[in-house]
């Protein structure tokens, strides 16, 4: 367990922003947890941090900010059609995906490229293309605040759904998430349903494991700019999910406007990017932040931009889209 004081995240967030916290803990071993809980801790101010890609913060701190470090990703068990792989949270996701794909693993290779920690993609029920992780996960691993002691969590009691778990409801800031065991197919399981990721692949003259990874690659990095050199959170909002009625009332004044009916219920889900895009907001710069150019749906850091900023552009595209749409946005970003 590594602690510090006044300690800067900028490095810890990919919106880039220089913020820092009162104390920064890191933990390289669940079992530092327990020792920090019986420290009587616990009741202190906290914020569980991983790879910092769905936060955005607008001022410091004033408390412990607890980073999971646990490295490890390896094979559990395996059958004929599957291997059960185990990913701890500290590692980066999409060096998750990496290994699946260098094993000949499928399942997640549509979940290329998608920032953050392998802790934090069973809490947000991270998806891309069509694959959701809910219709990966076997079991999650971790530890409770209050007591220290470990749980094992199978899939059908997370609570899964759109960009959901239990971890983000009942269980919000009361677990650390120290691993994930996902099942993953031997033999090709492809999910092409989304027409620029197939074409992208066809494109490639094969469908292989590796061409998949490689089309989402490319298509997201066509669309998202790299945290690297223009701090984002991907996708600021969550794509609304509308009544089938009032679907069909928006297609009477915009009929390009796409929609994706979920199941069998007269629930319709709407690119939020498409919604902001139409309103007039791509490309549009607010002093040092903006939306970029490329992805409505991506707010930006120009260089030097507030929490604030960004978070005051994202309430007027908000406040836009239900005078336009009378349609609410959520973020998928949370907001500190």
């Amino acid at each position: 367990m590594q602690r510090f004081n006044n300690f800067s995240l900028k490095q810890y967030n990919t919106f880039n922003i220089d913020v820092k916290a009162k104390e920064f803990i890191q933990f390289d071993e669940p079992k530092e947890i327990r020792n920090w809980i019986e420290e009587g801790e616990f009741n202190n101010p906290f914020l569980i941090l991983g790879g910092g890609s769905n936060l955005l913060f607008t001022r410091d701190y004033d408390g412990s900010v607890l980073y999971p470090a646990f490295k490890g990703k390896k094979i559990v068990n395996e059958n004929d059609d599957y291997a059960f792989v185990y990913f701890a949270a500290g590692e980066d996701w999409d060096q998750c995906v990496e290994w699946a794909v260098e094993h000949n693993l499928w399942g997640v290779e549509n979940l290329s490229l998608i920032p953050g920690h392998a802790g934090a993609a069973p809490v947000q029920n991270i998806g891309a293309y069509g694959v959701e992780l809910s219709d990966l996960v076997e079991t999650v691993e971790g530890v409770y605040l209050e007591t220290g002691k470990k749980f094992l969590k199978k899939k059908d009691s997370c609570s899964y759904g759109y960009r959901y778990s239990i971890f983000k409801g009942p269980l919000r800031n009361k677990v650390i998430v120290t691993g994930v065991t996902l099942r993953l197919n031997k033999k090709p399981a492809t999910k092409l349903g989304y027409g620029s990721l197939k074409v992208e692949v066809e494109n490639m003259g094969a469908i292989t494991l590796q061409n998949i990874r490689k089309a989402v690659i490319n298509i997201r990095t066509s669309k998202l700019p790299d945290p690297e050199e223009k701090g984002n959170g991907g996708s600021f909002f969550k794509n609304p999910v509308i009544s089938g009625n009032f679907y069909k009332n928006l297609q009477d004044k915009w009929p390009e406007i796409p929609g994706y009916f979920l199941n069998e219920s007269n629930r319709v889900k709407v690119p939020a990017g498409w919604l902001i895009d139409k309103a007039g907001w791509k490309g549009y710069k607010s002093g040092r932040a903006g939306v970029h150019d490329k992805q409505a749906l991506v707010l930006v850091n120009n260089g030097g931009a507030s929490g604030l900023e960004i978070a005051d552009l994202a309430m007027k595209i908000k406040e836009d889209i239900i005078q336009k749409f009378e349609i609410l946005l959520e973020t998928e970003v949370n907001i500190l």
